[in-house]
C-alpha cells in the first residue's frame, strides 16, 4: 500500500487548532506544506469550496486526494497510519489526560519510580495550552503564555521517562478484580492498578435555535483562536464570568465593539476584570439579558441574534458579525460514568483523597466536582492525587 503524505496544510498563524496539528505532525517528524490562507487568497477560496463556503481550518489534503477537516489527532494518526503502540500493556499507573493536573500527576509519580503512562486523544496541555496569556500564575510577574507554560511543564515530565500514549482516545474504563482494564478507540486493551481520571471539560453550548447550525463558522468558543476572522467588526460575547470578561478584553483589541450579554444583574467576573471591562470604550455590557435564537440566513450566515430583556421580556434583533459563547464547562467524564458517583451535570465526585468510589480509580483537575477550574490548582490536584495514589499503592 502507497504511503500516504501531507499535500497541503491550509490554516492560519492564529488559529490555536491549526498550532495543535503542526505540533502532532512535528512530534511524529511528518513533513508538509503549509500554506496560510491570510496571504494566498486562491488557498483562502479552495478553503470555502472544500468547506461549503466556510473557512474551516485546519483543511490538510492528502497524497491520495482525500481532505480532513479540523481533525483530531487521532483521526490525523489514523489517516496517516501511525500506530499508537507502548509495547506493552501493563502500568501502575494510567492517567487519562494531558492536561496540568495530568501531567503534574505523571511529574510526581514517575520521580518515585513508577511506571506511568498518560494517554491523551489531543494536544498535551488541554485547554490551558490555548489560552493566550496567564497573568495569575505564580511566579510569572510579567505573565506567561499557555502554550509556553505547557512546553515547559512537559519539559520536565519527559525527564522523567513518562510514558506518552499520543492521539488515542479511551472508549471504556472497567475494573476486573484488583486491575482496570481501559479500551481505546482502536480497541486495544490496557490495564494498570491504578487510574487517575484528568480528562477536563468542554464548553458548554446554549441549545437554541440556530446554535448547531452556526458552530465554528458563525459561533465560536476560542477568541485567540477566531478573532482573525472579525478584524474591524462587531461581535457578541455571551457569559458573564471571568472567561467571558477575560476574553472580551482581548477581542477589543483588535475588533470594533464588543457587547457581552449577561444573564444576570450583575455579571460574576472578577471586580477588577469588571473595572477593566468599564474602561474600555468599544466594549458594552447588557446585564439581564439572554440570546433566544441565532438567525441563520439562506447562505446559513449569521443574519441576527435575538435577545431578551429577562425582567421585562422586550425582544430585539441585534446584528453582530460573529459570537463568542463562554458560558461555562461540562465535564469529560462520560467514560467512567457507570462507576463513579457524579455530582452537578456529570462532574466526578471524590473524597478528600481525591479516590473516587471505585478504589484506585481518582480524578483530578477540570472533570471533578468542586473543583476551581484555573491551571494553578488543577496542578496542584495532580500533585495531591499522585501523592494519594503512592499510599494506595503502598497498601496494595
Amino acid at each position: 500500500m502507497e504511503e500516504i503524505k501531507i499535500t497541503k496544510f491550509y490554516g492560519t498563524n492564529w488559529c490555536s487548532d491549526c498550532k495543535r496539528a503542526k505540533t502532532f505532525l512535528g512530534e511524529q517528524r511528518i513533513p508538509y506544506n503549509w500554506v496560510n490562507i491570510e496571504e494566498d487568497e486562491e488557498a483562502a477560496q479552495f478553503v470555502m469550496k472544500v468547506n461549503d463556503g466556510k473557512k474551516k481550518i485546519p483543511t490538510i489534503v492528502f497524497s491520495d486526494g482525500s481532505v480532513l477537516v479540523e481533525p483530531s489527532n487521532a483521526e490525523l494518526a489514523e489517516k496517516l497510519g501511525i500506530s499508537s503502540d507502548l509495547g506493552h500493556d501493563f502500568h501502575d499507573i494510567i492517567i487519562v489526560g494531558g492536561g496540568p493536573a495530568g501531567l503534574t500527576a505523571g511529574l510526581y509519580a514517575a520521580r518515585d519510580g513508577y511506571d506511568v503512562v498518560i494517554i491523551e486523544k489531543g494536544a498535551l496541555g488541554g485547554q490551558a495550552g490555548f489560552t493566550e496569556r496567564l497573568d495569575n500564575y505564580p511566579g510569572f510577574p510579567d505573565g506567561i503564555s499557555g502554550s509556553d507554560l505547557v512546553s515547559r511543564i512537559i519539559s520536565q515530565v519527559e525527564r522523567y521517562n513518562v510514558e506518552f500514549l499520543r492521539a488515542t482516545e479511551i472508549k471504556n474504563v472497567k475494573k476486573e478484580n484488583n486491575y482496570f482494564i481501559l479500551t481505546t478507540n482502536s480497541g486495544t486493551e490496557i490495564s494498570s492498578t491504578v487510574v487517575l481520571i484528568a480528562t477536563g471539560s468542554k464548553y458548554k453550548k446554549l441549545g437554541i435555535p440556530g446554535e448547531s447550525e452556526l458552530i465554528g463558522y458563525k459561533i465560536h468558543f476560542c477568541a485567540t483562536c477566531d478573532f482573525i476572522w472579525y478584524k474591524g467588526k462587531e461581535v457578541i460575547v455571551i457569559g458573564g464570568g471571568n472567561s467571558a470578561f477575560e476574553e472580551s478584553l482581548f477581542l477589543s483589541r483588535h475588533l470594533k465593539k464588543v457587547t457581552i450579554l449577561v444573564r444576570g444583574e450583575t455579571p460574576k467576573a472578577s471586580p477588577i476584570l469588571q473595572d477593566k471591562v468599564k474602561k474600555t470604550s468599544n466594549i458594552e455590557v447588557l446585564t439581564n439579558t439572554v440570546a433566544t435564537e441565532f438567525l441563520v440566513g439562506e447562505k446559513k450566515e449569521l443574519s441576527g441574534v435575538k435577545i431578551k430583556t429577562v425582567d421585562t421580556n422586550e425582544e430585539a434583533v441585534l446584528n453582530p458579525d460573529g459570537v463568542f459563547l463562554f458560558i461555562g464547562l461540562s465535564p469529560n467524564s462520560e467514560i467512567v460514568k457507570d462507576i463513579v458517583e457524579t455530582k452537578e451535570g456529570g462532574f466526578i465526585y471524590t473524597e478528600s483523597n481525591l479516590e473516587s468510589k471505585t478504589s484506585g480509580l481518582f480524578a483530578a483537575g477540570d472533570v471533578r466536582y468542586t473543583s476551581t477550574k484555573q491551571a494553578v490548582s488543577a496542578m496542584g490536584e495532580g500533585a495531591a492525587a499522585a501523592l494519594h495514589i503512592r499510599e494506595y499503592l503502598r497498601e496494595q
